[in-house]
């Protein structure tokens, strides 16, 4: 029996500038809470991660889609794929595809359910994890126990050096495995715009969990230290400039290179 209140919205979202939109689940717990990029494009937009799926991401964001839109899978853990069934058009890279066609894993929502070694690790890497992942339900009757991560269609699949061109934008996908095989981040070398996923973002990052490689994950913050970037939005947490993106590689380099 779940005893939790009704949030009054699932998502909350923020204009971060003229093309560029921050969609947030503020009632799933902070582990969980992945950051949902929307950028708008001449030609189409994306929605550049989809959260978890507990609601509607499409009927959320409504407003935002008033032309051709791709979802982009920046890798396919659970906090990050599962709105993308809600969307005819699938962004991923060539090792994730099939997890996001066919998810391996269900899901939960629940902690008791989840891997305590699994639980472990993440406390370990500095999460407090003591209840379930959500902290209310998007609607009356909403049923926790029924979560279920759905699969996608997939539409386009990216490796290293590919372009995501949306006419006036244009992305090259950079591939930034460790965290997952198939993570992938998006540069905007003209602006020096990264979307990052969890290749890198300003907080406890995961290395030990399955799909993970520290010695792979070595590289590629190698790799991001030296990217000239302006900003980097992340797969959770703030927003961030080079020299914060220097201080946490280095932090990173520190630990494990």
């Amino acid at each position: 029996m779940t005893s939790l209140p009704i949030a009054e919205s699932w998502f909350e979202m923020k204009r971060i500038g003229d093309d560029v939109t921050l969609l947030w689940e503020p009632h799933v717990v902070p582990l969980m809470r992945c950051n949902i990029w929307h950028v708008r494009g001449r030609d189409r937009d994306l929605m550049i991660d989809t959260g978890m799926g507990v609601a509607s991401l499409r009927e959320a964001a409504v407003n935002l889609l008033d032309k051709k839109i791709t979802a982009v899978a920046t890798h396919t853990h659970i906090d990050h794929v599962g709105g993308h069934h809600e969307f005819d058009d699938n962004l991923v890279h060539e090792l994730e595809a099939d997890d996001l066609r066919a998810p391996r894993d269900r899901g939960t929502l629940r902690l008791a359910e989840m891997n305590p070694a699994y639980v472990e690790s993440l406390r370990r890497a500095g999460y407090e994890l003591d209840s379930d992942l959500i902290t209310a339900l998007p609607y009356e009757g909403y049923d926790i126990d029924a979560y279920e991560l759905k699969g996608a269609v997939v539409t386009e699949i990216v490796t290293e050096g590919d372009i995501v061109d949306l006419g006036d934008r244009h992305f090259e996908v950079l591939h930034l495995p460790g965290h997952s095989p198939g993570s992938i981040g998006l540069w905007e070398e003209a602006t020096g715009t990264l979307f990052s996923g969890d290749a890198i973002y300003d907080g406890p990052l995961l290395d030990e969990i399955e799909g993970a490689d520290i010695e792979v994950y070595v590289r590629t913050m190698k790799r991001l230290r030296e990217l000239p970037v302006r900003v980097v939005h992340a797969g959770h947490d703030p927003s961030f400039g080079r020299e914060r993106l220097v201080e946490l590689a280095d932090a990173y380099l520190a630990r494990r290179g």
